[in-house]
């Protein structure tokens, strides 16, 4: 779940980015003199959108080093490092993926897989899951990650995030601008969008950000299944992917 939050919360940070960029460049021209264009506007929302998503998963591999600490095993320098890089290799060899980079961090019982391409990826397991699990349930827990990235779960959810992004940037837009319309109406000297336009439109991008986030929370929730599914299947047999939830779950 940590990845996530990160991928949405470097997604929220790159769109308020590129907002700043779009009112300095003036490529935000929706509104004019006759009212509202709404092919302008969706350009603007499919540009502030997808950009946000895409760029957020570009650098969700750097960001996801930095933020968790990550220590990348170029070298193993002890058995368990070894066994780790030779798991990781053997499921991305059943899955059909490029190595992934093979990492790990301090923490508590957690690991996960980021990256914009299936063939560039990044495993990375913490410590905490390496001195409370079973060997046999931690390569359940790296088989579930290595289904991610065969999965192409990164890239779906970037477009998912995109979706979300551009209806609630084009729909608080409307909506504000006919708030402000109303709002406004008599007025002789309407030369552009008022206060209620700004307001209605942050109001709007806040509750609708909040819907659209328990959407991508929903979807992030079926591919957590079908990557249990994809590590039972690595593994021949369910019951060490079973074992593992079931410690996951007894552990903060």
């Amino acid at each position: 779940m940590k990845r996530i939050f990160l991928f949405v919360l470097t997604n929220l940070a790159v769109v308020v980015v590129l907002g700043i960029v779009a009112n300095l460049l003036g490529v935000n021209r929706f509104l004019t003199a006759n009212g509202l264009n709404l092919g302008a506007l969706l350009g603007f929302a499919l540009i502030m959108g997808f950009g946000g998503a895409i760029i957020s998963l570009l650098i969700s591999k750097p960001m996801a080093k930095w933020t968790s600490g990550v220590r990348v095993i170029n070298q193993p320098a002890n058995a368990d490092e070894a066994w780790i890089v030779d798991t990781v290799r053997k499921f991305a060899d059943k899955s059909g993926i490029g190595m992934p980079e093979v990492g790990i961090f301090e923490g508590d019982p957690n690991a996960f897989a980021t990256g914009a391409f299936r063939d560039s990826a990044l495993v990375a397991v913490s410590t905490g899951l390496l001195q409370n699990m079973t060997h046999e349930e931690i390569e359940a827990v790296i088989g579930h990650e290595v289904a991610h990235i065969a999965n192409g779960d990164m890239v779906t959810m970037t477009l998912i995030q995109g979706v979300m992004n551009t209806f609630v940037v084009f729909i608080s837009r409307v909506v504000g601008y006919a708030v402000d319309s109303f709002l406004r109406k008599g007025d002789s000297e309407n030369s552009g969008p008022g206060i209620g336009y700004y307001v209605t439109t942050i109001v709007m991008d806040i509750v609708l950000g909040f819907a659209a986030a328990m959407i991508v929370a929903w979807f992030s929730r079926q591919r957590e299944f079908r990557a249990d599914a994809g590590a039972a299947k690595l593994m021949g047999r369910k019951q060490p992917m079973i074992n593992a939830l079931a410690r996951l779950g007894g552990v903060h």
